[in-house]
């Protein structure tokens, strides 16, 4: 697939009379939504339609997936188009594309250096991608980052917290960053304090809390907006099993109620168990996605753990060479 270069002084896109709209105004409410694709240069029209869950997004103008018959799914919560991210000669992400819907608990799986922390940084707006778009309900992250940014949470593996605030001060800064009222930000920032068991810890300065106190409170933060689209990278290290516990049944709620969650980790077993979907990662590309049945299927094991698929997926089976030393 190619994608063309990703442009940051992209023009508006333009309306025509098949797709009535206001002129210059690339999320006006076309009977047909378009989607720019690279530079700008190249309208798409897209036969999809806003979702009604989504009342804070304007209608969604999914990108087509170029040279390919491929549309992502009128539901989708999360679009990577083509996404691509260079460091030097390094290809740390190569024209990645995947689509997640509305209420999936998607797993995003690959060895160190795959480039998973990379396409979370470009979907949520901290790392501009070379080339390629990503969409938070139909919001593209690079061109409307405050709007994308409204239905989004995301807790990344590097954490920096404001250390000089309370737990409960940096909660509740996070909700009135998202406007909430001051009474309900300290309602919900009190309700996730006894939720992730930090309430005797609540006035205590973040400086002060372990690595898996800080996960909580980072999480806690993440989620005082009910957002949308929860990204995580790597939420339960650092974290006891008791409150691993906690944030597991907190995830499954918030999908359970139409939320979606976009997880990375090197814990298999967690993400077997919690996972709807799969994707696998690795060089940068996007080698293998489904469900855990659809990808034994492919693998021709029916029996085989997410472990086993991922293994053989990222050929490494096998350890090569030893430590005789140690004998």
């Amino acid at each position: 697939m190619t994608t063309p270069p990703y442009d940051p002084a992209m023009p508006a896109m333009p309306t025509s009379p098949e797709t009535p709209g206001a002129a210059g105004d690339p999320f006006a409410a076309p009977s047909v939504p378009y989607h720019v694709s690279g530079n700008g240069h190249a309208p798409t029209q897209m036969p999809t339609q806003a979702p009604s869950a989504w009342p804070q997004a304007a209608p969604i103008p999914m990108p087509y997936m170029a040279q390919t018959s491929l549309f992502p799914p009128p539901d989708s919560a999360v679009v990577a188009w083509g996404l691509t991210k260079r460091f030097g000669k390094k290809v740390a992400v190569d024209g990645l594309t995947l689509a997640v819907r509305r209420g999936e608990f998607f797993g995003f799986l690959g060895p160190n250096g795959a480039g998973k922390s990379t396409t979370i940084k470009m979907m949520v707006g901290l790392l501009r991608p070379d080339a390629g778009a990503a969409l938070i309900g139909g919001i593209d992250v690079w061109r409307d980052p405050v709007q994308a940014k409204m239905l989004m949470g995301v807790l990344p593996e590097q954490m920096n917290l404001y250390e000089r605030l309370t737990g409960r001060e940096l909660i509740e800064f996070a909700g009135k960053l998202y406007d909430l009222p001051t009474p309900e930000v300290r309602r919900r920032a009190e309700s996730l304090l006894n939720v992730l068991m930090l309430s005797d810890a609540a006035d205590k300065l973040v400086v002060d809390y372990s690595v898996g106190m800080r996960k909580k409170v980072a999480l806690a933060a993440a989620l005082i907006h009910r957002p949308q689209v929860l990204f995580l990278d790597e939420p339960f290290e650092g974290v006891d099993p008791v409150s691993s516990r906690v944030i597991r049944d907190l995830l499954r709620d918030l999908t359970n109620n139409g939320a979606t969650v976009f997880f990375s980790s090197h814990i298999m077993e967690v993400v077997e168990r919690l996972c709807t979907r799969v994707g696998v990662i690795n060089n940068g590309q996007l080698i293998a996605e489904g469900t855990l049945a659809e990808l034994r299927q492919q693998a021709g094991e029916a029996n085989a753990t997410l472990e086993d698929l991922f293994l053989q997926l990222v050929g490494a089976n096998a350890r090569e060479g030893g430590l005789e030393w140690l004998e």
